[in-house]
């Protein structure tokens, strides 16, 4: 009887035999021969309507498609399948009546399968119940009216059995409504599984071209289209959920968790156009966000506040085309997250390039350190740093001594000085153009994280 509520997809199990569990075979001391009674009309009246089950599920259908609306579509795009979803249900439901120990079990196997079903083609579970509940209801009126017809003087017997009856309803609701939540909860795990694979295998750069069209359609991100990858880490986890939302803000990003590092990928605005000049300055435009929440500078808000460690820590790629180049995007990403400093920040790598080149290459770096400032090694700790920080600030000042000696508090002159110095120890000239280009790219990828 539970099945008889096969609601709409043949789902509703607990309509037709709700007593199942409910009525008992031995009677209740004091009460012996009423209940005998209400059994004996009970059995008699549900054999008739096992009998004429066709007509009882054809009227169930109908109160369904009426009553229901969420049932409508499924009646009218499979009938047939409906029908005997229908039909099945109340066949256990009614044989319960007749024979609850014997049928118990087949009907809660039915009403399993009609809730984990309906979970499945997306049916709401208030829309089953509801099904459940009204061929619970179709089957009661049914014992009604059969006795009321054969024997007028028996109805008032069934009121002894209807709270069993009800019992039984309610019994596979409950057994409806748990296959329906745990198969949700399979299905959404599915879902996110599935949603991560492909993800994880285009951040990886493992994504077949004949997956694209799925993981587009997957993650909600055109084919084609203008992409930067964020890597976003470390930190308090507010710093962490302030960058994603405020990188979030006004775009599309579908966010991938990982163990240590989570990544973002980014279309970015404009992602239509076929310019080639198109990048990711757009992101520029978001408030720089720590861990406080306060606001200023521009970047992807991750801030530092908090001392070392206490801020989030994000790098973000240069633009890449099309969702194919998104495992590119996400490798310059870690280059950049490499890049950031211990107590959080953000780099993107359109800032960095040349900082970018030696840190992709270690050992090529760690040779041009060797070649350009290893004569420096020879001095003493305190003597080449000095000449290091000059030159960096030489450097930083766009070859101006002046503006040099007033960052390191000294003299202009103290700074040429130096710089000739540092020419007469490396037999370098700073104003050979090759010479300048390697001291730079030697002086970056010595100031880089190693490992």
């Amino acid at each position: 009887m539970h099945h008889a509520l096969r609601s709409r997809t043949a789902f509703r199990p607990a309509p037709a035999a709700p007593s199942a569990p409910a009525l008992r075979q031995h009677p209740r001391p004091g009460r012996s021969l009423i209940d005998a009674d209400a059994l004996r009309v009970l059995h008699r009246a549900a054999r008739v309507l096992l009998a004429d089950l066709p007509d009882l599920t054809d009227r169930l259908v109908a109160a369904l498609q009426e009553q229901e609306p969420a049932y409508r579509a499924t009646v009218t795009s499979d009938p047939g399948a409906t029908w005997q979803e229908v039909h099945r249900s109340l066949r256990h439901s009614v044989s319960s009546l007749l024979d609850p120990r014997g049928s118990r079990d087949a009907a809660r196997r039915c009403s399993w399968k009609i809730g984990a079903t309906r979970a499945e083609q997306g049916l709401p579970l208030d829309a089953l119940l509801h099904a459940f509940r009204l061929g619970g209801s179709l089957v009661w009126q049914g014992l009604i009216e059969e006795t009321s017809r054969s024997a007028p003087e028996d109805v008032r017997l069934l009121v002894h059995v209807a709270s069993d009856v009800w019992d039984f309803v309610d019994e596979h609701c409950a057994l409806v409504a748990d296959a329906y939540r745990q198969t949700e909860r399979q299905l959404a795990w599915r879902r996110e599984n599935r949603l991560r694979l492909l993800a994880g295998a285009l951040l990886d750069g493992a994504c077949r071209i004949a997956d694209l069209p799925d993981t587009s359609h997957a993650l909600d991100l055109p084919e084609e289209g203008r992409y930067t990858v964020v890597a976003v880490t470390g930190g308090d986890p507010s710093a962490a959920a302030a960058a994603r939302a405020a990188l979030a803000r006004g775009r599309r990003v579908y966010w991938h968790t990982g163990v240590e590092v989570d990544y973002g990928i980014v279309l970015l605005a404009g992602h239509e156009t076929t310019d080639s000049d198109a990048d990711d300055s757009d992101i520029d435009a978001d408030a720089h966000v720590t861990a406080e929440g306060t606001s200023g500078g521009v970047g992807v808000g991750v801030g530092g506040a908090g001392g070392p460690g206490g801020g989030a820590r994000a790098g973000v790629s240069t633009a890449v085309s099309g969702l194919a180049a998104v495992g590119d995007a996400r490798r310059l990403a870690d280059v950049a997250l490499r890049m950031c400093p211990d107590g959080g920040g953000v780099v993107r790598l359109t800032d960095r390039l040349p900082a970018a080149l030696v840190l992709s290459a270690p050992d090529l770096g760690a040779a041009l350190v060797q070649r350009v400032l290893g004569p420096l090694g020879a001095l003493e700790p305190a003597d080449e740093a000095l000449l290091l920080d000059t030159l960096a600030a030489w450097l930083a000042c766009d070859g101006s001594a002046q503006r040099a000696g007033e960052r390191l508090y000294c003299h202009r002159n103290t700074v040429l000085n130096r710089l000739r110095r540092y020419e007469q120890l490396t037999g370098r000239s700073l104003s050979r153009p090759a010479d300048l280009v390697e001291i730079s790219l030697a002086l970056t990828a010595r100031g880089l994280p190693t490992g």
